[in-house]
């Protein structure tokens, strides 16, 4: 049997086999853990890469409403389904949106967009916290900070 760093795809369906066929003594249970644990990281991984694009452009907009384009806007609502799509399929994320929106993806954020438009990181705030939104206007599809 491969293992899932040799051939993923021939590793996932025959593990899939052995556990329909009830042949567990065959499935490398450590294997099948390290991928399930990964997949959880990876559903994790994506909120943060949405959030990070979402916060990007809402400093965006806020901070330099000179630029304003559609783009930007359909930008901010297309990340905004995305991630109630995300929350939809991964509930349990839901309660660490802040978390991972606060410590893990404001800061990168705010690196976007100051390389995104040319003004230097101290202008924006240090903190989600300062920039005054709340959780609910940042999934909000009608809110744009002005």
């Amino acid at each position: 049997m491969p293992n899932p760093t040799q051939d993923y795809y021939a590793w996932t369906q025959e593990t899939i086999e052995k556990l329909r066929q009830g042949k567990w003594n065959e499935v490398n249970m450590e294997d099948l853990i390290e991928e399930i644990e990964d997949m959880g990281a990876g559903e994790r991984n994506e909120l943060e890469n949405r959030l990070v694009v979402l916060l990007a452009h809402l400093l965006k907009w806020r901070y330099q409403p000179e630029r304003r384009s559609r783009s930007w806007r359909l930008t901010i609502e297309e990340q905004r389904q995305r991630i109630a799509r995300r929350l939809k399929k991964s509930p349990s994320l839901r309660p660490r949106l802040p978390e991972l929106g606060e410590e893990d993806s404001y800061p990168i954020a705010v690196i976007v967009a100051a390389r995104e438009t040319n003004l230097e990181k101290s202008t924006f705030p240090a903190t989600f916290e300062e920039t005054g939104w709340t959780w609910e206007q940042v999934q909000d599809m009608e809110y744009l900070p002005d």
